[in-house]
């Protein structure tokens, strides 16, 4: 049994901080404590902390705008982040790793809708997000190749677009729920805000809470190569999500589209294998995740 004794990477970003609500018993660190770019601070964590399993959240992310425009930034401390986290992992004797990839590493062009778990490396990944897709890719191989060489249950998972009660709000940096709630939040009645984009894109939105809750199941259940997706079956588009938090704001404020930066169209993914693993479970449907967003952005401001 692994007890108490699993280390949470990325402690204190959105994922991590919501975890230790769900789970206080486990250790959690952020770069604060330990700069995993760096081997030897690494190394200095896995000795000090001793865990018996490791719960890999660290990552170096942003929204659309900042993964376009900062690639060799993404895929440089992303990819150093990953090696050292597994190499220092495999190196202590920790048998057990469970790491969070991400949904938007699929191929851009699938042959099929929603995408499995085998299409994860079968074409390249959308343009504005290739160097963090492809940083996460190189996470996966190295978890299944541990697997293969060092017989240790190194597995992975992939979330869909993540939001709820927690998130960075900040314009410059926040992936589309986040900077939308603040957006209609702080527009007056009458104004005109814009988003990037058409507005068509569809996109699953995964609630925070709901990726909480399973992550102790996975840590427990998933030993398998497959990465994971954990994802609502709900897929909307980036209009429909705009409109449904209107209603919640109560607020009449045009919307206007850029045409900027519109990413892929669709990257929904089939969460069929994960249900198999940890049974039926109840998703928060996007309507009440943004309603418990918003409201607590509000309050908070």
């Amino acid at each position: 049994m692994l007890g108490n004794r699993v280390l949470v990477t990325g402690g204190s970003g959105f994922l991590g901080t919501r975890l230790k609500l769900e789970r206080p018993d486990w250790s959690y660190v952020s770069s604060k404590d330990y700069d995993l770019t760096s081997s030897t601070e690494a190394a200095k964590m896995f000795s000090d902390i001793k865990p018996l399993a490791v719960v890999h959240l660290a990552a170096l992310v942003g929204g659309i705008k900042q993964n376009s425009l900062n690639q060799a930034d993404f895929f440089y401390e992303n990819v150093e982040i990953n090696t050292h986290v597994l190499r220092q992992a495999s190196l202590s004797g920790v048998n057990r790793v469970l790491s969070s990839l991400a949904t938007c590493a699929y191929p851009r062009d699938c042959k099929h809708y929603p995408f499995d778990e085998k299409s994860f490396l079968a074409g390249a990944p959308e343009e504005t997000n290739l160097a963090f897709a492809y940083a996460k890719r190189a996470l996966y191989v190295q978890s299944i190749c541990c697997r293969k060489q060092n017989n240790v249950n190194y597995s992975c998972f992939s979330p869909s677009n993540l939001y709820g009660v927690g998130d960075n709000f900040d314009l410059e940096s926040s992936h589309f729920v986040s900077s939308m709630v603040r957006k209609i939040f702080e527009a007056e009645n009458g104004e005109q805000i814009e988003f990037w984009g058409t507005g068509r894109p569809l996109r699953q939105q995964l609630y925070v809470d709901d990726l909480v809750k399973i992550i102790p199941l996975l840590l427990e259940k998933h030993n398998s190569e497959l990465p994971l997706i954990i994802a609502p079956n709900e897929n909307l588009s980036i209009k429909e999500m705009i409109d449904m938090c209107l209603g919640v704001s109560n607020k009449d404020i045009r919307i206007k589209f850029n045409g900027k930066f519109e990413g892929q169209y669709r990257k929904d993914g089939d969460n069929k294998e994960l249900l198999k693993l940890i049974g039926d479970f109840k998703f928060t449907t996007f309507k009440q995740g943004i309603k418990k967003t918003y409201e607590w952005y509000e309050q908070k401001s």
